[in-house]
């Protein structure tokens, strides 16, 4: 995959100095809050791997973002915005996921959404996807309201438990938000 800019950040692929910022985002219980929970520096350095085999299978990922305040001036590692394809089943799936993790610092900046919005360029222009989904613990309104950003709408019929979380987990219910690329290029014209 090739380099993405923002006028805030490089969206790239990994490197091996990003394992020691990424365990610390994944052990951060902020970070975690809408998640399984926070993780140790193994199942990090497992999630990692993960993502890396995932851009060598399908061509594209989560791309680790760095955050770059002007020529020459980058501030490395923040977390990942990218583009993954679900490994569990659900009425929606096959599909693309849009999705990101930036460490608290990073929050309340715009920086998921100006990553994510470059994304959606990516998948829509370069790849020629036709629709990304998007989707978290229905909690989650941060994450929401970049969604919503980003053009996604939701139906909340299409609202699902996460399979990979067990019943009476708190976290299981997810909301699912959809950009179809018909109505993304409509968008932005």
């Amino acid at each position: 995959m090739s380099i993405l800019k923002t006028k805030r950040l490089i969206l790239r692929d990994w490197s091996p100095s990003d394992r020691e910022p990424f365990a610390r985002l994944n052990a951060d219980p902020r970070v975690t809050e809408f998640l399984r929970g926070a993780l140790t520096r193994e199942e990090s350095n497992s999630l990692a791997d993960r993502i890396e085999a995932h851009f060598l299978q399908h061509g594209f990922g989560l791309c680790a973002a760095e955050l770059c305040d002007g020529p020459g001036k980058n501030r490395g590692f923040i977390g990942f915005i990218g583009l993954a394809v679900p490994s569990f089943d659900a009425a929606f799936t096959p599909c693309v996921e849009i999705g990101w993790r930036l460490a608290a610092d990073y929050w309340g900046r715009g920086l998921a959404t100006e990553g994510a919005a470059e994304i959606v360029r990516y998948a829509f222009e370069d790849l020629k996807l036709p629709s990304l989904v998007s989707f978290t613990s229905s909690d989650n309104t941060r994450s929401c309201r970049v969604m919503e950003k980003l053009g996604m709408a939701r139906d909340s019929a299409e609202d699902f438990d996460h399979p990979n979380l067990p019943e009476g987990h708190g976290l299981r219910r997810h909301v699912l938000y959809r950009l179809k690329r018909s109505k993304w290029l409509d968008r932005a014209k």
